[in-house]
């Protein structure tokens, strides 16, 4: 081989080389934007998932559906809004009129489904069987909480109070540590005849029967003991609580059953 044939082979490999090195380039540059563009896509069903009768209880894009608790015309001053296709409460803001965010809609025996974070030693909740009439002037003195809290929180070492559970009147089920700030969590709730579960992360939470007389000791040896509607009701609304921290939620789906 002379040393021109020589150059003119190496030029060849060098080409070769530099050619499946872009490719790789590339199809990596491809792949990260396709899972860019996959993990946008939130707040929307499966053709699957409509017809097992699930429901958008946020559309990515408004406030339908919600209204403020007792304050149904003021969701567009709230210090609730849509941010980035969350849903995000803005409670640090001191401009905006303070309050929980709840359904526009009762349900009774559903299935929810919600991803959730919050800001650095966070502390939040979600109600269900919310009562939303002039005898209850907060949502807490009828809704049990399922508890929403970032790791860091002090709350987290105490039993009755970690994320997931029914805040302060039972511990976790099975343990689960909640993911940290700028991390998603997925909570589940599942409600029927009365009795209802909580889920964090895929783990059973906390699980109680409404109608049962140890529900009825539970709630007289707690702090809701004087709150006579606590706990009463096995249907109401579903509320977000507006608690100091900032709170975002995502991909809020619901199916009654």
């Amino acid at each position: 081989m002379t040393r021109n044939t020589f150059k003119v082979f190496l030029l060849s490999l060098l080409f070769l080389a530099s050619c499946k090195t872009d490719k790789k380039a590339e199809d990596s540059t491809w792949r990260t934007k396709k899972l860019a563009t996959e993990n946008q896509v939130h707040n929307q069903l499966l053709d699957v998932e409509k017809e097992q009768g699930w429901a958008l209880l946020f559309d990515g894009k408004t406030l339908d559906g919600w209204h403020l608790y007792h304050k149904a015309d003021s969701t567009q001053y709230s210090a609730w809004e849509v941010r980035d296709g969350n849903l995000f409460c803005n409670a640090t803001d001191e401009t905006k009129v303070f309050g929980d965010l709840v359904t526009d809609k009762a349900y009774e025996n559903y299935e929810l489904v919600f991803d959730w974070q919050m800001a650095l030693r966070g502390n939040g909740g979600v109600f269900i069987n919310v009562q939303e009439t002039p005898d209850y002037a907060a949502t807490y003195q009828t809704g049990p909480e399922y508890q929403l809290l970032e790791p860091a929180h002090m709350d987290t070492k105490t039993p009755n109070k970690r994320p997931g559970c029914l805040w302060s009147l039972s511990p976790q089920i099975n343990e689960v540590e909640a993911n940290p700030v700028g991390q998603w969590n997925t909570a589940r709730i599942v409600q029927q005849d009365g009795k209802f579960e909580f889920y964090l992360n895929g783990k059973l939470t906390a699980q109680e029967d409404l109608t049962s007389q140890d529900w009825k000791n539970k709630i007289a040896e707690s702090g809701f003991k004087n709150a006579p509607g606590f706990g009463k009701a096995t249907s109401g609304k579903i509320a977000l609580q507006n608690w100091y921290f900032e709170a975002w939620f995502r991909n809020m789906k619901i199916r009654e059953l």
